[in-house]
């Protein structure tokens, strides 16, 4: 296929709705290979034959980013069916009781599980793959981040603390490879109808954003039209605005 991922290796977390899937689409329709996890194989599934109906080449895999084996073994089937993987979306992500509890209500078992997921996952995956983008000089990892990643917002508990440090962690590790060809940048993809913005704002009473308005900066962060671009942060409404996409 072409496009401007032709020939380069995606791997997407998170892929089986949201963001996560319309990140795939939208790579498959610029040519990318793609490997796509999620915890459910049924949704999952239906995403891979999506991209599979646009000529795309997919490997689907079952797997929670937050268990260290299950990571190991998503990383692993990638490599063994394609070689490498160029491209790096930490997007798995989840929400948490709803509708949230300020902090002090904060079951712990519940922000425990959060931090895994959120935080805790993007590491796990970042570290598994970089040790061959290091070796290449040239990969590109894109962590899904959220305006509650800057600022701290009433009730929205252990999602807004994990998302903060996810921020510190990409900023952290973009420092640690600069200069090497490897990239690592945050994406702040904004409000948008989906069930994770459901459950954290369950009454919302205005216009939101549609998950495929924000997959023009994923599409750039992953093309070699990025190359050089590191420790960067990026609004995607914003951007998808500024490009003539949104």
């Amino acid at each position: 296929m072409s496009g401007r991922l032709a020939g380069k290796v995606a791997l997407v977390t998170g892929a089986s709705r949201g963001l996560g899937r319309e990140v795939a689409l939208a790579y498959a329709r610029e040519g990318a290979t793609l490997a796509l996890c999620a915890r459910g194989a049924g949704a999952l599934n239906q995403v891979a034959n999506e991209v599979r109906k646009l000529g795309g080449r997919v490997l689907a895999i079952t797997g929670d980013v937050a268990n260290r084996h299950d990571v190991e073994r998503i990383v692993s089937l990638t490599l063994q069916e394609y070689g490498r993987i160029d491209v790096l979306v930490n997007n798995a992500s989840m929400f948490g009781v709803s509708p949230p509890p300020y902090l002090l209500d904060y079951p712990v078992d519940d922000f425990e599980a959060v931090l895994k997921v959120n935080t805790v996952g993007p590491f796990l995956v970042t570290r598994q793959v970089l040790g061959a983008m290091l070796q290449r000089g040239e990969g590109s990892i894109i962590n899904v981040s959220s305006s509650a990643g800057v600022e701290g917002y009433a009730g929205w508990g252990a999602y807004s603390v994990s998302k903060f440090a996810l921020e510190g962690l990409s900023r952290v590790w973009a420092e640690e490879v600069a200069e090497t060809g490897v990239r690592v940048n945050l994406v702040d993809p904004g409000e948008m109808d989906t069930a994770m913005h459901a459950a954290a704002v369950p009454d919302c009473d205005y216009e939101l954003g549609r998950p495929e308005d924000s997959t023009p900066v994923f599409v750039y962060l992953a093309s070699d039209e990025a190359k050089g671009i590191n420790g960067q942060r990026f609004l995607a409404q914003e951007f998808a605005t500024a490009v003539g996409e949104g």
